[in-house]
């Protein structure tokens, strides 16, 4: 599995860090199945270091573990047999060992040690100060429960706070790598996956051995003893503790209440408290909130919206979560009927949403022709427009729709959007307009005339490059 795909960054920080005269610590974390461990393992490769892999198990227990594999570093059958070390005692016996070379030492599922003894951050701060910060060594903190490692590692009353020299948050491959995996799979097929899979490496294994989309799902999530299949609610359980409350904020969200009020009143939950939930959220990457990118501090804008950032959970939700009791009985009848009826335009036209938004927002600036300060949707009470893109300065805007349909897309689709644009009052009569057409299936001749003609109209249609990665290739004006 390459799980390296779009990791060269992480790898190239992580060697500059160790060519870096002098220790550092680094803390690495990011939620569960993104591939972290497999980023370590390969940075080790050709480096003097350890690994450990930190357990829920008692601490005498891991310091027990971490005692063998310090051994086994240094050579030592008198530290392999040995009893009665400390944390301290272990970490001075690999700082003594050839101090002169630069070592590694890697704690993955560190949040483990400070569950187990809630006093360790302190220990290992004072391990730090006294024993290592001055002993050319690179110290890797390593972890994949968010919140543990922000209380542990990175909040300001942490004790290790001030002491790290850096730190990376995995996150998923975005979509313009996402080919990488899937080098022979069409742009069509492609999207497809990665609306279920989202960017998670180990999601996106679980689809790579090709086969109809559906198949894929049944055979992947819809069966009880999938990993998958319940992934969603172990995420959940390991990061909060209100673990039911959640899910109905996230089931809420999947099924279309994205409004703080609405989401409260069907939950039965005070907006005060909702807020705090959905903070939670926001930081596990799963939740985020949206404000109409017109809007001039969308910090204190009333005008919020709240989506799952998620593919793979907001999938979940839909599809999986409702059918539980039916998918348990291998009855799979309604479940498939519901699958077919709404994962495209309930599921697939959203996510290819998203890609346009952040494919618009790869390619501004550089040669782009328009230079857009602002990226994103747009909406009131009657009206929504997919893209939006504008400039403060020049009083540039752009207004986009994207759709995802097996027809191409004829002119009405342009004349549509223009008359949505009036409601938009961003220097409405002040401004100089462009529109965009985004299509999965590409576009009617009429359409497509119509764009000769007309100087401030685009059409984007998705199509695959030679290497196999995914793009929109340009027709009419020239946005981009």
């Amino acid at each position: 599995m390459q799980q390296t795909v779009d990791r060269l960054e992480e790898l190239g920080y992580l060697e500059a860090e160790y060519r870096r005269p002098g220790s550092s610590l680094v803390v690495l974390y990011g939620r569960r199945r993104l591939g972290k461990t497999h980023i370590l393992r390969h940075f080790l490769q050709g480096k003097p270091g350890l690994y450990y892999l930190a357990t829920e198990e008692a601490e005498a227990e891991n310091v027990r573990g971490f005692q063998a594999q310090v051994a086994s570093f240094i050579g030592s059958a008198l530290l392999a047999k040995g009893s009665g070390f400390g944390w301290g005692d272990l970490f001075d016996a690999i700082r003594e060992h050839d101090p002169a070379t630069k070592k590694v030492i890697v704690v993955d599922e560190f949040q483990y040690l400070g569950k187990t003894n809630r006093a360790f951050p302190s220990v290992l701060q004072k391990i730090w100060d006294e024993r290592l910060k001055e002993a050319n060594i690179m110290l890797i903190l390593c972890g994949s429960l968010i919140t543990m490692m922000h209380s542990q590692t990175l909040a300001y009353d942490s004790p290790l706070y001030g002491r790290r020299t850096g730190q990376i948050r995995l996150r998923q491959i975005p979509f313009r790598h996402y080919h990488e995996f899937f080098p022979t799979v069409p742009a069509a097929e492609l999207l497809l996956r990665y609306a279920v899979t989202g960017g998670v490496p180990k999601y996106i294994e679980a689809f790579r051995s090709g086969g109809d989309i559906y198949q894929g799902i049944r055979e992947n999530i819809l069966t009880p003893t999938s990993f998958l299949y319940e992934e969603p609610i172990f995420l959940l359980e390991r990061e909060v503790s209100e673990t039911s409350r959640y899910l109905s904020i996230v089931k809420g969200i999947a099924h279309g209440n994205h409004k703080m009020g609405k989401l409260a009143a069907t939950l039965g939950v005070a907006q005060n408290k909702l807020t705090e939930y959905l903070a939670t959220l926001i930081s596990l990457d799963l939740v985020e909130r949206q404000v109409p990118v017109t809007e001039s501090n969308p910090e204190k804008s009333k005008r919020g919206l709240y989506f799952l950032r998620d593919n793979f959970i907001a999938f979940w939700f839909r599809f999986v979560f409702p059918y539980r009791s039916q998918i348990e009985m291998q009855d799979l009848n309604i479940v498939l009927e519901k699958l077919h009826e709404g994962f495209v335009s309930q599921h697939v036209s959203y996510v290819f949403e998203r890609i346009c938004l952040e494919w618009l927002a790869e390619k501004n600036g550089g040669d782009a022709f328009y230079k857009m300060q602002r990226i994103g949707r747009w909406w009131n009470d009657r009206e929504e427009i997919d893209v939006v893109a504008l400039n403060d300065d020049t009083r540039e805007i752009v207004f986009g729709e994207c759709k995802y349909s097996v027809n191409p897309v004829d002119a009405d689709a342009f004349y549509a959007l223009r008359q949505k644009t009036a409601a938009v009052k961003w220097n409405l009569g002040n401004r100089q307009e462009h529109y965009a057409l985004f299509s999965r299936s590409g576009f009617t001749p009429e359409l497509h005339s119509l764009a000769a003609h007309q100087p401030n109209l685009s059409l984007f249609e998705a199509r695959s490059k030679r290497d196999g990665a995914f793009c929109f290739t340009e027709f009419g004006a020239g946005l981009l």
